[in-house]
């Protein structure tokens, strides 16, 4: 066989390994959007997989993944341990909807046993998307590169309004706000943010703020979606879960 032959021959082999590639990422995509449609609205946790139960940080997100399930929040992590464990378990014994979008990795992805929903992904970007599309707030807890990495493309769609704006609640001052002295002290200064950008994120240390944020947030989505989408399925949630707070 000649050598332009094998050329051809290895060429086809990669577009049919391409063409293999699209169909595979498009069935992530409807099957997240198929199985995730009838999530909301709903919370995402963030955070390190390498905190234990015995953590300060994996009891707070337990907690607080426990009082904003207890209230009808739909709870969404990535599926592993660590803190993802810890808001996944706090929503299963809540009795909300708990749900896993897990990611095959070689190290530390070990999917939790709390949740009723669990999908498994290969590709980042698509499980991204579907964090980002079914959620109403993010709550993001000390973590690693994976962690800063959502941090930051979250800030940068809503930045480029590629996103709507929704509450970015970063949890734990003692870790968090460095990074925000950082982005204060030099990143304001040289220009490269402004001071509006740190607008978009809130620091808080304790559940309750974060119940507290993501009520107010519910009060302004609902009074938007009366003059905009009356007959959303999502209104109807939400004025579930206010209600349910005013018995409380």
């Amino acid at each position: 066989m000649s050598s332009k032959e094998l050329r051809l021959i290895e060429e086809l082999k990669i577009k049919q390994g391409d063409t293999w590639r699209v169909l595979k990422i498009m069935s992530e995509f409807v099957r997240g959007f198929d199985e995730l449609a009838r999530v909301g609205p709903a919370i995402t946790f963030f955070g390190s997989a390498r905190l234990t139960e015995e953590d300060t940080y994996y009891k707070l997100a337990y907690r607080t993944a426990f009082r904003l399930g207890q209230l009808g929040f739909c709870i969404i992590t990535g599926g592993g341990p660590g803190i993802m464990e810890a808001a996944n378990r706090g929503a299963y014994d809540a009795g909300t909807l708990s749900v896993g979008l897990n990611i095959q990795i070689p190290k530390e992805q070990t999917p939790n046993k709390y949740q009723n929903v669990s999908l498994q992904f290969d590709y980042f970007f698509v499980r991204k998307v579907m964090l980002l599309k079914y959620s109403f707030a993010y709550i993001i807890f000390p973590g690693g590169f994976g962690t800063f990495d959502e941090l930051f493309e979250s800030l940068t769609l809503i930045q480029t309004g590629k996103s709507h704006k929704f509450p970015i609640i970063l949890f734990g001052s003692n870790y968090w706000k460095p990074l925000i002295d950082y982005m204060e002290k030099v990143m304001i200064p040289y220009g490269t943010i402004s001071k509006e950008d740190l607008e978009l994120i809130s620091l808080v240390d304790d559940p309750e703020e974060v119940v507290a944020k993501v009520l107010a947030e519910a009060e302004e989505e609902i009074e938007r979606l009366r003059r905009e989408e009356p007959g959303s399925p999502i209104l109807e949630k939400l004025e579930a879960i206010l209600n349910r707070k005013v018995l409380r």
